[in-house]
């Protein structure tokens, strides 16, 4: 048994650098100090609630300075997080609230545009025992009042920290399990992976949503531990973005492809492109494929190589990752980080050999793998094996060198935007209408997002309904970047002779 919680990243930096700025948001910037007070008052509004060591705390945030109070907070109050996406509407948080057992959830107020609190509100209503903290900044805050002095509860590295909902290949999402020492060493490895030192911390730009496990782990995390900066936007504006990125001399950026692209794009006139480039000293990049001509571009432009990884919410999440000074390979996830193996597996779970041609499912292991799907033992059974490999469900290939490409995804899943969109969970939903005989949703390509959601749809016999109403039936029910946009009408679907959907017959 070893003492250990995540919190100790903020704590300790807080102590060693008590006035550094540790969050800077518009206008606002708050010292180490002031963000660790926050938290502290965060732990005892909780622990005051009734919040036990090992309880569940869900949190619905987008990127505020509230998100790290409350992630921090909670974890000092010796509890788990279960960090919940921002666009998930009331029947999708509900499910999550009871299939985490959350006792307490904290949710912001949000906009009219996306009414958060009024969704957590119904959602907690429909839940028992869950008792609900709205942040509203109109409105004084649930911790206001509270000493910013809390004696952070003792937890084991191996206990539970933080609850990551994932829907794996398929079915409904399913809560992976991580240790505090699983998302502590995946940020400890930040120095072979970045260069991270407390001598010489980063100014990191916060657009990565803080309840994906990329943002969290590789922005907010990593920032924190070593005495770095996060200089947060709620949400990704290219011109924003690079207006932050020269205002705050921003040093570490991290996105998705498609916001490599969008800043790209944004580039004129107006930008100064030296000063972005002199300060730049990291751009990390995950979630899909880098487009080769977004590598070479961003390059050109910047003088910044884009480095490129490889990770799920299963592995905390950072699996594979280019080499820090070495020649980028486009189109590779890199090499296992330290203190990760990887493997290839055929079928039967034997190892692949053979060339650099052979083809089999990705399997890693090491400190950053689960500990297994939350209540869910059979599910873990089928991916994580007793001596520690966890199947991703990705195929790959692994050259001579020890570089590892993608060259499938894990079946069926759409990645729209670098989210990752599971078809089952929205066919499920798309059935219950009442004009739905069948349903097979799809990806297919898009130029901005990667990939554009497409069902198509049997109708039941004498009903009628246009594609326009189906779209506007499931935008009501599924977050944002779930519901299909596009719908197209069949009167069969392809079917193998079990009575499977043939999904790659359908286009």
């Amino acid at each position: 048994m070893t003492a250990y919680n995540l919190a100790g990243f903020l704590e300790d930096s807080a102590a060693r650098h008590p006035e550094r700025t540790a969050i800077v948001f518009g206008e606002l910037r708050l010292s180490y100090a002031q963000t660790d007070a926050a938290a502290n008052q965060v732990a005892n509004l909780l622990t005051g609630a009734g919040v036990r060591p090992g309880d569940k705390v869900a949190l619905s945030m987008p990127n505020l300075p509230y998100f790290t109070f409350a992630y921090y907070g909670i974890l000092k109050a010796g509890a788990t997080v279960v960090p919940l996406n921002v666009l998930l509407k009331p029947r999708e948080l509900a499910y999550h609230l009871a299939d985490s057992g959350a006792s307490a959830y904290i949710a912001f107020e949000g906009t009219p545009e996306l009414p958060i609190g009024a969704y957590a509100r119904e959602a907690a209503g429909e839940v028992d025992g869950v008792e609900l903290f709205v942040v509203d900044p109109a409105r004084e805050l649930p911790w206001a009042g509270r000493t910013p002095v809390f004696e952070t509860v003792v937890t084991d590295e191996d206990d539970t920290a933080v609850i990551l909902y994932t829907s794996g290949t398929t079915g409904r999402p399913k809560g992976a399990e991580l240790r505090h020492r699983n998302m502590r060493d995946n940020v400890l490895i930040d120095e072979a992976l970045f260069g991270a030192s407390v001598e010489r911390p980063d100014t990191f730009l916060c657009v990565l949503p803080l309840f994906h496990s990329f943002g969290q782990t590789v922005v907010q995390n990593g920032a924190l531990a070593y005495g770095g900066t996060i200089v947060m936007l709620p949400r990704f504006e290219p011109a924003a973005a690079l207006k932050a990125m020269l205002a705050e001399e921003v040093t570490f950026f991290g996105g998705v492809p498609t916001m490599y692209w969008a800043l790209l794009g944004a580039l004129d006139g107006s930008v100064d492109v030296e000063a972005l480039a002199r300060n730049l000293r990291v751009a990390v990049s995950g979630g899909s494929a880098l487009p080769r001509e977004v590598h070479r571009a961003f390059r050109e432009r910047f003088g910044v190589t884009i480095l490129e990884g490889y990770g799920l919410s299963e592995t905390s999440p950072v699996a594979a990752f280019s080499v820090l000074g070495q020649e980028p390979r486009p189109g590779s996830i890199g090499v296992p980080v330290p203190g990760v193996e990887m493997r290839l597996l055929d079928g039967d779970g034997s190892e692949v050999t053979g060339g650099t041609d052979a083809i089999g499912e990705i399997a890693v292991k090491g400190h950053n793998v689960m500990k297994g799907y939350y209540r869910r033992p059979e599910a873990t059974a089928e991916v994580l094996s007793e001596d520690g490999w966890f199947r991703t469900g990705d195929l790959g290939r692994r050259d001579a060198d020890g570089y590892y490409y993608i060259v499938d995804r894990a079946k069926d899943m759409i990645i729209r935007g670098g989210f990752n969109v599971y078809p089952r969970e929205i066919e499920e939903l798309l059935m219950e209408h009442p004009a739905v005989s069948l349903v097979a949703v799809i990806g297919v390509p898009h130029p901005s997002h990667g990939e554009e959601i497409k069902a198509v749809v049997v109708r039941r016999a004498g009903v009628e309904v246009t594609g326009d109403e189906l779209v506007e039936w499931a935008k009501e029910r599924l977050a944002a970047y779930k519901y299909p946009r596009v719908v197209e009408f069949a009167d069969a679907l392809p079917m193998t002779s079990t009575g499977k959907i043939l999904k790659r017959e359908i286009g």
